[in-house]
């Protein structure tokens, strides 16, 4: 969660795992759109003497679809090396890492990113870029922030990159979430299946606290993205949407040789992992359809679309808290389709149901990050996105602070029913369920600047959890 360990395949392959997408206009270029793309959930810090890398076998890619068909029409490819300068120590370090060529580091890892427009051939913006070091400690990594500077890379044209380590920003009260549904700040009114003694309402814990994960940014003009290159200012003009996600693929075959205690891969890629709106194949998709929605492609995901429109969660909260939300229990008895999360999560939002507001990208169904690029970064941002008056948040695209739990639990819980059915009103707790965890339960700050995640944690100065 947001899509850690999503799926049961995937959670045994972490460096193809995808965890977290964000899309938005950047607030300190606005002219340009910040994507980011992370992978390799929930890491230690003090995870080494192995530090956590991208995978050298993996194609990672961010897709976009400007025309509304669910299918890429322009596609950013990285692929990943590793160097390794002395393979008879055991030490990631021999001293202190103070540049990005020094001689004391002694695996490194490096990148190509390549664009792909369709009917246009591919073109590589970056070859052998530097990927920093992991962040290790004092000792090791006296000024990290530093080293993480010095690996974002100027691609020409207004375009910066960055490939590497970087803190969490995804908070979550995962403990509360996977018992049974139990939000901290709730669980006074959970149903106790007649235990003798149950956990009692308190404040949310961040179970991604002072975690790291590996992170691909990319900023690029917004006319790199839109359709015919288009910068306008019209927020109802279908050019100024684009739908945005994320893909791992490993080649077909891998073979292990255990003469030369070696592996390699052959044969076409084929897909692995896949992201776009948070939570989506985590909560929404059943456990059997997991691994299968991860290999597809969204312009096939109508097949999921019951799963949205009767989405589990939303028959789950008035079972586990009686009385609580009387009129979801009621929409939920009705049969009625839930419209407005078919909306949120698989068209996009149309004109006329949220003053100066839309998102939407057509009739065909696909589990895409939609971003409005005429919507300019907000003066007085809110965490809570479009439930909390904020158009340039979620799901209006993804910012890195954005409380994704909060927003899709208060819409699954009907806050954002009354958009299509004005005769529907929704529950008080609607608008007030959450998992009880915001960024000030982060110990690492976001940056105001490109890449936005803050600096990762070390491992000698983090607590062991």
């Amino acid at each position: 969660m947001s899509s850690h360990r999503e799926a049961p395949e995937i959670s045994k392959d972490p460096v193809a795992d995808s965890t977290d997408v964000y899309a938005f206009v950047s607030p300190d270029k606005p002219d340009t759109v910040t994507l980011i793309a992370n992978y390799v959930p929930l890491q230690s810090p003090a995870g080494g003497p192995n530090f956590y890398e991208f995978g050298d076998d993996v194609l990672y890619s961010i897709h976009i679809d400007n025309d509304g068909d669910g299918k890429e029409d322009v596609r950013y490819d990285f692929r990943f090396t590793t160097d390794v300068r002395n393979p008879n120590t055991f030490l990631y370090n021999t001293g202190p890492i103070q540049s990005l060529d020094s001689a004391n580091w002694n695996r490194r890892q490096f990148y190509t990113v390549t664009r792909d427009v369709k009917g246009k051939r591919p073109d590589t913006l970056g070859k052998r870029l530097p990927c920093p070091p992991c962040n290790i400690g004092p000792l090791s990594t006296p000024n990290y922030a530093s080293l993480a500077t010095a690996a974002i890379r100027d691609l020409g044209g207004n375009r910066r990159v960055f490939c590497g380590q970087r803190a969490e920003g995804f908070y979550v009260d995962l403990g509360a979430v996977f018992d049974l549904l139990n939000p901290r700040p709730f669980a006074d009114l959970h149903i106790k299946f007649g235990l003798p003694s149950a956990p009692k309402s308190g404040p949310g814990v961040n179970a991604t606290k002072d975690l790291n994960v590996h992170t691909i940014a990319l900023q690029v003009p917004i006319g790199d993205l839109t359709r015919d290159g288009w910068t306008g200012s019209n927020v109802n003009d279908p050019r100024a949407t684009i739908g945005v996600w994320t893909s791992a693929s490993r080649q077909r075959v891998r073979m292990l040789d255990s003469q030369l205690h070696n592996t390699w891969s052959t044969g076409p890629f084929r897909q692995v992992s896949r992201l776009a709106n948070p939570l989506f194949n985590e909560v929404v998709v059943p456990m059997g359809q997991k691994d299968f929605w991860n290999t597809q492609s969204p312009e096939g995901d109508s097949r999921f679309a019951k799963y949205v429109a009767k989405p589990e969660v939303a028959q789950l909260l008035p079972v586990l808290f009686p009385g609580v939300f009387p009129n979801l229990d009621a929409l939920n008895k009705s049969g009625k389709d839930r419209a407005d999360l078919l909306a949120i999560l698989l068209t996009g939002i149309p004109s006329g149901l949220i003053p100066g507001f839309q998102n939407f990208t057509g009739k065909v169904q696909a589990d895409l990050m939609r971003l409005n690029t005429a919507i300019k970064p907000s003066a007085k941002p809110s965490i809570y996105g479009l439930l909390g008056g904020d158009l340039a948040g979620f799901p209006n695209g993804r910012r890195v602070f954005d409380d994704v739990v909060a927003i899709e639990l208060r819409a699954i819980a009907g806050a954002t029913y009354a958009l299509v059915d004005k005769t529907f009103t929704p529950d008080g707790a609607a608008a007030q369920v959450d998992d009880g965890v915001t960024p000030d339960d982060l110990d690492v700050p976001y940056l105001n600047r490109f890449p936005y995640l803050g600096t990762p944690s070390d491992g000698f100065s983090t607590p062991s959890k």
